[in-house]
């Protein structure tokens, strides 16, 4: 685990985590986070973006589904057994524990921050089962989030609606695959943003 302690001694900085979660519908509560991962990032102190050395430092579970609910299309996409997961998968209550105290010891003095990319649905998700089955509430408070999208819609100068995924610039993507594997994933939506993140992005020029 790198120690971000000794980068960062004093002052505040933020302390990013890319995430992404894959579901048996489309909000939490009728229906149930099957698998989520947590990848750090990179910090921020107001000055100087340091990205990681590589995307290993990762938290990812396996769940238990929280309700009968679920769409068989979600399933196809994220290929997850659901029946499986009612007899093995993790409970939330251990689950959401464990990762909240993952990010806070990665994180150390800093302060974390979930990016992922569209920011909306995987906040949702991850929030509401933060507060629901945690005891200490998200380590990411209610706010503590960066949203991929928004940024590249800044940077670029392009409307939001036009920064997704598929328009992404080539030397802002990923060299690994989006598998609908929620730990591949994270890790590709990392570097992603720490591309992003160093990009100066363009002013009335064509990348």
């Amino acid at each position: 685990m790198e120690r971000i302690e000794e980068s960062y001694r004093q002052g505040v900085f933020d302390v990013y985590f890319s995430a992404d979660v894959e579901t048996d519908g489309p909000i939490p509560g009728p229906f149930s986070i099957l698998s989520f991962a947590l990848v750090f990032a990179g910090c921020f102190d107001g000055k100087q973006f340091r990205r990681p050395k590589n995307y290993e430092n990762s938290f990812y579970r396996e769940l238990r589904p929280i309700s009968e609910s679920f769409q068989p299309e979600a399933l196809r996409v994220n290929g997850l057994d659901r029946e499986r997961l009612c007899l093995e998968g993790y409970a939330p209550e251990r689950a959401m524990a464990e990762a909240s105290n993952w990010v806070k010891e990665v994180s150390g003095k800093g302060r974390p921050v979930l990016v992922a990319y569209p920011l909306s649905f995987d906040w949702a998700w991850l929030y509401w089962y933060f507060v629901r089955f945690c005891r200490e509430g998200s380590p990411f408070g209610h706010s503590r989030c960066f949203d991929i999208k928004t940024a590249i819609a800044v940077k670029a100068h392009i409307p939001t609606s036009e920064a997704g995924r598929q328009q992404l610039f080539p030397f802002l993507r990923s060299g690994r695959e989006h598998s609908h594997h929620a730990l591949d994933d994270a890790a590709e939506q990392a570097e992603i943003f720490a591309n992003v993140f160093e990009w100066e992005g363009m002013i009335g020029q064509n990348p």
